[in-house]
């Protein structure tokens, strides 16, 4: 396959899964901006596959959609009891300056949101994170490199071999807090949201 097309079929994949999850829900496209918060043209040019939208609007929109951002940007799990994904089937999701990428390694198909991550960052790279819904947990292990880990404003130092355990449900951001790259592992446990009677 040439590599336009790998770099076009990400954004195309999320463009139908955001419109077909939008659909079900029954709304249009306004009411689907005021419930997320992204702009109509955002969503416009993300369910056309004409943008690489942030991981922030794809949270947003997958929160509001009450999907999983992983439904959202992953192949579709296997049936059976065990799915397995290879290296050379993963896309990263968040794509930054000097190789920075984050990739979704593996998903569970659960009514909660359970994904794992691997991200790589450059020396001086930050990503921020919004709050994510109530109830979520983040596990963080840091393979390689020293990564400055802010959580509410509380920043934590981790080395190559360190690991945390956080609330995502405050805002949060990873930097690469070396002189070399950073890798670390990201497990993220988001809570369905529930709805009342």
């Amino acid at each position: 396959m040439p590599l336009d097309d790998e770099v076009d079929r990400l954004p195309a994949a999320v463009g139908t899964r955001v419109r077909e999850a939008r659909v079900r829900r029954g709304w249009t496209l306004d009411q689907c901006a005021d419930a997320s918060g992204v702009s109509r043209r955002m969503i416009v040019n993300v369910e056309a596959g004409t943008t690489n939208a942030s991981l922030a609007t794809l949270l947003r929109l997958a929160t509001a959609l009450q999907v999983s951002l992983a439904s959202l940007v992953a192949e579709p799990a296997g049936s059976g009891p065990v799915t397995i994904t290879r290296p050379d089937d993963r896309e990263p999701v968040w794509a930054g300056e000097s190789g920075a990428t984050a990739v979704l390694v593996a998903s569970a198909d659960t009514p909660d949101m359970l994904e794992l991550w691997d991200w790589r960052l450059a020396p001086g790279q930050v990503h921020h994170s919004e709050a994510h819904r109530p109830g979520t947990r983040e596990l963080l292990h840091v393979q390689a490199g020293r990564v400055l880990l802010t959580v509410g404003g509380t920043e934590h130092v981790l080395r190559a071999g360190d690991a945390a355990s956080l609330a995502g449900d405050v805002a949060h951001s990873y930097a690469c807090d070396g002189r070399g790259p950073a890798r670390f592992s990201l497990a993220v446990f988001e809570p369905r949201a529930r709805v009342r009677p």
